[in-house]
């Protein structure tokens, strides 16, 4: 079946019918509702090829990204490709699993694909080297802050999720609280620290000890608390810097017999729900709503395709997904 079929049995013209399944605006609702019952109705396909060279696009954009086995790899680029799909655009993705060799036979790769566009995910939510001098297609970053100011970053908004946690906190009437956290060297850990402290400086608070920076592991949870608590047994609330790090100080909170909430309410980050969930009790924890970071990067990829220049960095919020783990402070403590 070819299009002038298609436009026979909608008795309109041929071109008229390639406008109505192209989308274009000129057509009236009720000649593309015709168009379109025509062509399903005759199993119709377009020539994509056709098209291509028309357009000048193939409709193919290209998702490189460097963990694919990742815990936060997987969810951003579930979301591009949803939203990618809702445009009828198809994907090529490619994992460089960390290696600059491998990362540039991929980009060469799907340039030979002829892709109209990259979407590259970093494998951190840090900064990482820009790739854009050898990519001539529009490129945008996602979950990992490029290098070059005239790049486009797609990240969580991590200042603003310490904020979350903290406001949480305070609102339950804790006020002495502790943070503990991964390693000093990644800028989402030290963001979190400042979006934390402003909210206890509105709240007329201050960190109980200072930060406490170290793995974004369980073990480093349980040992840290375990400091934090024996060093400062008045601490009602603890921070962590992620699911991990939470289930962690719930451990040893539990072996010291100390009720969560009552007596210690406790935050986590990333809301990993295979840990979250099942945590005892179920976790409080910041979502960064990854899923929407990777839609957010297509919907600025669409811009820049439609020849929008976009750099800097845009930052989303995160969301505060309230479990058993926090409660208000009972009363008489």
């Amino acid at each position: 079946m070819t299009l002038t079929h298609v436009a026979r049995l909608a008795g309109v013209s041929v071109a008229t019918a390639s406008k109505a399944l192209n989308g274009k605006k000129e057509v009236a609702p009720g000649t593309r509702l015709r168009v379109m019952q025509a062509a399903n109705q005759l199993s119709f396909l377009p020539n994509v090829l056709a098209r291509s060279l028309i357009s000048g696009r193939t409709g193919t954009i290209g998702l490189l990204t460097d963990e694919l086995a990742g815990r936060f790899s997987m969810p951003i680029l579930l979301g591009a490709e949803n939203a990618l799909a809702s445009e009828q655009l198809s994907v090529l993705l490619c994992d460089a699993r960390g290696d600059a060799i491998r990362r540039q036979h991929y980009i060469r790769t799907l340039l030979s694909r002829q892709v109209d566009g990259f979407i590259i995910v970093g494998d951190s939510n840090d900064l990482r080297p820009s790739l854009t001098r050898d990519i001539p297609v529009p490129v945008v970053y996602v979950y990992g802050q490029s290098t070059a100011p005239e790049d486009l970053s797609v990240l969580a908004d991590d200042e603003g999720g310490g904020r979350l946690a903290m406001e949480h906190l305070v609102a339950l009437r804790r006020r002495h609280i502790a943070h503990i956290t991964g390693p000093h060297t990644y800028r989402a850990a030290r963001d979190r620290v400042v979006g934390l402290e402003a909210v206890l400086a509105e709240a007329g608070l201050r960190l109980v000890g200072e930060p406490q920076y170290g793995e974004w592991s369980q073990r480093w949870g349980w040992h840290a608390t375990s400091m934090l608590i024996t060093a400062h047994p008045e601490i009602d609330a603890i921070f962590c810097g992620n699911d991990q790090i939470a289930v962690g100080a719930a451990q040893l909170l539990r072996e010291q017999g100390r009720r969560i909430p009552d007596d210690v309410a406790i935050v986590g980050y990333d809301n990993w729900e295979a840990l979250a969930a099942d945590c005892r009790p179920p976790l409080t924890t910041v979502d960064l709503n990854l899923e929407q970071l990777g839609a957010t990067a297509v919907t600025h990829l669409f811009a820049a395709l439609d020849g929008g220049t976009a750099s800097g960095i845009i930052r989303q919020p995160c969301r505060l997904v309230v479990r058993d783990s926090t409660g208000p402070l009972p009363n008489g403590n």
